[in-house]
């Protein structure tokens, strides 16, 4: 169980970058900002990874996370689009890696599972669920979905390091029975 911690999670893009920062305390998660840093205003696309660095540490500066949660990658038709999008995570996490930050990386199927339980929901589906868990008031949700997709991925963060652990792996019934001869009845 997680006690005290703050977890940045990072929905990365090339136009639009998510961020939101989830502050766990007693075990208790709550959000302490999300949002998005427009990046359609730069031509260059060394600028835009650039101004995401620069986000980043400034975020991380702001806040003190303990950790960073991103989206990895997913595979898609489009060859450049996905370069680009490894770039963009690739420079965010240069970002955590200066500031010595854990780094997790979280599929999209696995971040919609953790949050709705269904591994191909909509955006909308992960934001509704999101608002209600975390009790976030309309006011503050923002029409930049790509925000509550990083706040997904700090909250999924928080769910894969709050579970129980698993016990003991054996490699079969006479692993289990070598360990535990007290077990077995005669």
């Amino acid at each position: 169980m997680i006690s005290n911690r703050v977890i940045l999670g990072i929905d990365p893009g090339t136009i639009v970058m998510g961020y939101g920062i989830l502050a766990v305390e007693e075990n208790k998660p709550r959000i302490e900002t999300m949002g998005v840093l427009s990046l359609n205003k730069f031509d260059d696309h060394y600028a835009r990874l650039r101004r995401i660095y620069e986000r980043m540490l400034t975020l991380i500066d702001e806040y003190h996370p303990d950790e960073l949660s991103i989206e990895a990658p997913f595979f898609g038709k489009n060859v450049q689009s996905m370069l680009k999008l490894g770039r963009a995570q690739g420079v965010a996490i240069a970002a955590a890696l200066n500031r010595n930050l854990p780094i997790f990386e979280y599929a999209p199927l696995k971040i919609k599972m953790a949050i709705t339980g269904n591994g191909q929901a909509a955006k909308e589906q992960v934001a509704g669920m999101l608002q209600h868990i975390l009790h976030i008031p309309d006011e503050n949700m923002l029409p930049q979905l790509d925000a509550t997709d990083g706040l997904a991925a700090a909250y999924c963060h928080y769910l894969q390091i709050n579970r129980p652990k698993a016990g003991k792996n054996y490699a079969g019934w006479k692993d289990f029975i070598s360990k535990h001869p007290d077990k077995i009845r005669k």
